[in-house]
């Protein structure tokens, strides 16, 4: 399959290289990408991270970007609702909607910059000297090779409180017209504070193709709060890849819900670089009728008394598929380590799968490192006690479900957020009329 997708994939980047921006990635950078991707080809299921995602159906999909719309077609209706507090920058098929967006005041230490509207090269693209030739970097070699634009945002050191923002990306493409490309670089300055909520979601039932890149940088004593929420609609596909790099006593907590697309696979590579570095990866999703969510996750420790937890809770009803799979390497000399794993399935249909797997590699001793693992229905003990103080049946399956996701949900500390989340994920779970009953 690979073989056939690269040879159209380079096709399609001849066809629209006139029109990929300059001032996104340099047009020696993206041919460098091309090679690397005609050379390598895209991941298959054979690779041995990606044996749970779905890939077939990029073989119906069309790679090169939608072209921008010369017309706004969308209203601020038409977006989930504004978190208060949180200034809002909107893309729609990956490139900036300024009116559709609610610039930060000046003075917040936080700037967020548009590459398309800018002929100036990231100074992180021209200092990259490395090409992703990893499997598990392969997409984010496919966006930074067709991106039309990027954000850029930078978090000064010195702002008196942390900065909140949201990154709304709206897909409204369909298989024919062309893939999104949505692409966010963050730059987090020593001793700065920010609040960051990325979005993912799509207008319309129509099939689509999006494949989200985000680069992070956090320095000494930075700390970041990252929500992302996935909310593709019902025949689209998103493949994602984040990574970050953690330095000395920074903090990044990173909550992931996903529940939209007919298969959505996430890549997460974070790496700490400095001691006392703090990392917190809190995952759930729930995938309903024949969706596919797949998510690989890797923490790599390369210094002293760094600390990591990850915990993911997954429900898989109908058909569904729900895989996470955590891999913890601890290299030599990064002693003191503490490092947490709790996986969690939840089976909630006769033929829905559950697939968790937490990995260790530790190449140093003095360390402290845990993990857990558990997929089955739900728990008989529980719903017998709820039975028996007099509660109807699916009211208690119902509880449980709440109280299963309720680990990850329970730490977003953004209250407005929370709830939305909360309710989406009753819809997904089709339990949007007893919503009131539990919240």
């Amino acid at each position: 399959m690979t073989a056939p997708l690269t040879a159209r994939i380079a096709e399609e980047f001849r066809a629209a290289a006139s029109r990929l921006p300059a001032g996104v990635v340099p047009p020696q950078r993206r041919e460098e990408l091309l090679a690397v991707l005609t050379r390598e080809g895209l991941p298959t299921s054979r690779d041995e991270n990606w044996k749970y995602a779905n890939l077939r159906a990029l073989e119906r999909m069309r790679f090169a970007p939608v072209a921008p719309r010369t017309e706004p077609s969308l209203l601020a209706a038409d977006l989930p609702a504004p978190i208060q507090g949180y200034a809002r920058y909107t893309f729609v098929d990956g490139v900036f909607a300024p009116a559709l967006s609610c610039p930060l005041e000046s003075s917040s230490g936080v700037t967020l910059s548009v590459a398309s509207r800018s002929r100036e090269a990231s100074e992180r693209l021209a200092a990259a000297s490395a090409l992703p030739a990893p499997a598990d970097a392969r997409f984010a070699a496919l966006n930074e090779a067709f991106a039309l634009d990027v954000a850029r945002i930078r978090a000064r050191t010195g702002a008196q409180c942390p900065a909140c923002m949201e990154l709304l990306f709206v897909s409204t493409g369909d298989a024919e017209s062309g893939a999104a490309y949505p692409r966010l670089e963050l730059d987090v300055e020593p001793d700065a504070r920010l609040g960051l909520i990325e979005r993912h979601v799509s207008l319309g039932a129509e099939s689509s193709f999006s494949a989200p890149a985000v680069d992070i940088v956090l320095g000494r004593n930075a700390a970041v709060d990252h929500y992302r929420v996935q909310e593709m609609g019902p025949k689209a596909l998103w493949i994602d890849t984040l990574t970050a790099g953690i330095a000395h006593g920074a903090a990044y907590r990173l909550y992931m819900v996903s529940l939209g697309a007919a298969s959505a696979r996430s890549t997460i590579q974070v790496r700490l670089t400095g001691e006392l570095a703090e990392v917190g990866l809190h995952a759930v999703c729930v995938a309903d009728r024949h969706q596919v969510h797949d998510t690989f996750a890797l923490v790599e420790h390369a210094a002293p008394r760094a600390k990591t937890e990850q915990t993911f809770r997954g429900i898989a009803g109908g058909r569904a598929r729900a895989a996470f799979n955590g891999k913890v390497i601890v290299r030599e000399g990064a002693h003191g380590t503490d490092s947490r794993q709790s996986l969690r399935g939840l089976l909630a249909g006769p033929e829905a799968e559950i697939d968790v797997r937490p990995q260790l590699e530790i190449y140093t001793d003095d360390v402290r490192c845990s993990h857990g693992a558990t997929a089955g229905k739900l728990d008989d003990d529980m719903l017998f006690y709820l039975l028996s103080r007099g509660l109807e049946r699916d009211t208690a399956q119902r509880l449980l479900k709440w109280a299963f996701l309720e680990d990850v949900v329970a730490k977003i500390a953004v209250p407005e957020l929370r709830r939305q989340i909360e309710r989406s994920l009753a819809g997904q779970m089709n339990e949007t009329t007893a919503l009131k009953e539990l919240l």
